[in-house]
């Protein structure tokens, strides 16, 4: 009788300075669009679960907000969310961005330095840069920081992503699947539906807009028997003058948000989508610990 390896399953933290394509690597091995991903930095803002299982392993990555100096609460928030992912995960997964690793990857490597997980490097975006400066930047990484592996790869593309995945799975603890096998997130459905209007948000405005706007779902209700989600959802953002942006003349912007928003969510729940959108004010809102708590920035106490 044939041996099979045993299964393994645990918790791989990517992490790194935002922009570099967390969010993009995790949406290629799920083959899902989970992650909201746009070219603006700071696009995630919560730890986001994805779980990836094969008949090897269960791969349960928690994706988080890019690591940076933040300035006021919601910018603290956001990397606290990453720094906690140090303490919850089995292998930290750091993503850099080739060509160079730059000052703030170096300090994030630096911050690595009393832990004792191991941790693999992901070398992304290396479909553009010539192949002769990969060379001369992995072993820079190396005198960096004893990694377990170096993977040059590219989440957008899917060159490197199997061999990431192999290296990941010879580092995972043996042990059951955590989750059932067909599960791709913790997260509930309305998460996913705010995070979806909040990525049109980010690709259809400009300036401050996106990072001063909250999305928040106040009815998700399906109706089985037709195959319809009636979902309303409310945009805060701090300013009335934010606001008439959003709105766009003669509602022109917020109905292009929504349309752009309804056909991602029919595609995500494979359903028809009934989509309203409101937009409020709530002055200084990313400043307010009670409103980021509301809106789900930071963790209710106890």
């Amino acid at each position: 009788m044939e041996d099979h390896p045993p299964f393994k399953s645990g918790f791989i933290g990517i992490i790194g300075r935002p922009n570099v394509g967390k969010s993009t690597l995790l949406n290629a091995i799920l083959g899902e669009r989970l992650a909201i991903t746009t070219p603006k930095p700071q696009t995630t803002r919560n730890r986001i679960m994805g779980i990836h299982t094969t008949g090897q392993g269960q791969f349960i990555f928690l994706d988080t907000p890019g690591i940076h100096r933040g300035d006021n609460p919601l910018s603290r928030s956001m990397v606290s969310a990453a720094r906690e992912t140090f303490r919850s995960a089995d292998i930290l997964l750091l993503l850099v961005e080739a060509p160079r690793i730059d000052r703030n990857d170096r300090e994030i490597i630096a911050s690595l330095a009393e832990l004792s997980l191991p941790v693999i490097l992901g070398i992304n975006k290396i479909d553009k840069i010539r192949k002769p400066l990969l060379l001369p930047l992995i072993d820079e990484a190396r005198t960096l920081y004893p990694f377990r592996e170096i993977v040059p790869m590219s989440a957008r593309s899917g060159d490197g992503v199997n061999v990431l995945l192999e290296e990941i799975l010879k580092l995972l603890p043996e042990g059951p699947p955590l989750f059932p096998e067909d599960t791709l997130t913790d997260r509930p459905e309305r998460f996913i539906a705010a995070e979806i209007v909040r990525e049109k948000i980010i690709l259809s405005t400009r300036q401050e807009i996106p990072y001063a706007s909250a999305v928040t779902v106040d009815t998700f209700r399906e109706e089985s028997g037709r195959r319809l989600i009636r979902i309303q959802a409310t945009i805060h953002v701090e300013k009335e003058s934010q606001k008439a942006i959003l709105i766009g003349r003669k509602g022109a912007m917020l109905k292009e948000i929504g349309t752009r928003a309804r056909e991602e969510m029919e595609r995500f729940f494979d359903s028809r989508i009934f989509l309203e959108l409101f937009v409020r004010v709530q002055k200084d809102w990313t400043r307010d610990p009670r409103a980021l708590r509301e809106f789900g920035y930071v963790e209710e106490d106890g």
